[in-house]
């Protein structure tokens, strides 16, 4: 990691908008993570969900 480099790490459920599922990313980080910033987003499943039929 570059010395100034930003790093967090948050637990999230996916969020469904419209036909997509999406992150919503916390209020808390909105300053750090303003529109249009690259971030590279590493996906572990914690828990699956059965669909809804």
């Amino acid at each position: 990691m570059k010395p100034n480099q930003k790093q967090f790490n948050i637990r999230k459920k996916i969020a469904k908008h419209g036909c997509n599922s999406i992150i919503v990313i916390p209020k808390l980080l909105q300053n750090e993570l303003k529109p249009k910033t690259i971030v590279d987003l590493e996906i572990k499943v914690v828990e699956e969900v059965e669909e809804a039929k």
